[in-house]
C-alpha cells in the first residue's frame, strides 16, 4: 500500500529525529510475521524503536495491527501531526508529534526489553534489508 505525501513527510521527520537521537533508521520495514512497520531505528547498542505513523483519524481506526508491533521493539510510538486529536492514541504508548520539518517526543516510549534471541533476528532482519535496498539504489555497477 502506497503511503499518502503527509505520511512520507512525517516519515522523514521521524527518521531525523531518531538520527538527532543516535539510531540508525528506515522506512518500511518488514518483519517475520509479513507486516511493515513504518519506521524502525536501532542505536550503537541494539536498542530497537519503532514509530507507527498515523496521517489521519480514519488511518488509526482502520489499522487494528500495531499491537502486533510491540513485540518486535524496546520502544513504541505514534507519531502524528499537531491537528491530529491525541486522546484517541492509547495512552501507554509513546507519542512523537511531527510536521514536514521536525519531529519530537510528546510522551516517551515505555521501555520494553527484548530477549537476546528476538533482538538478533530483528537486527539481521533489519541489516538485511538495508544492504539489499543500498544494492538496489547503487548506480555503480558491481565490481568497480
Amino acid at each position: 500500500m502506497e503511503r499518502s505525501d503527509k505520511g512520507v513527510r512525517l516519515a522523514r521527520s521521524v527518521q531525523n529525529l531518531f538520527e538527532q537521537m543516535g539510531y540508525a533508521s528506515m522506512c518500511e520495514v518488514n518483519l517475520r510475521i509479513r507486516r511493515r512497520v513504518d519506521v524502525m531505528g536501532i542505536n550503537d547498542k541494539g536498542h530497537i524503536l519503532i514509530a507507527e505513523i498515523k496521517s489521519s483519524v480514519a488511518d488509526f481506526r482502520s489499522d487494528g495491527k500495531w499491537a502486533e508491533y510491540l513485540d518486535f521493539c524496546d520502544g513504541y510510538f505514534f507519531a502524528v501531526d499537531e491537528d491530529f486529536p491525541t486522546d484517541l492514541l492509547p495512552q501507554d504508548q509513546g507519542l512523537i508529534i511531527a510536521d514536514d520539518f521536525h519531529a519530537e517526543i510528546i510522551r516517551p516510549a515505555p521501555d520494553s526489553k527484548l530477549n537476546a534471541a528476538r533482538r538478533k533476528n530483528i537486527t539481521l532482519r533489519f541489516a538485511r534489508q538495508a544492504a539489499y535496498r543500498l544494492s538496489q539504489s547503487s548506480s555503480e555497477p558491481s565490481g568497480l
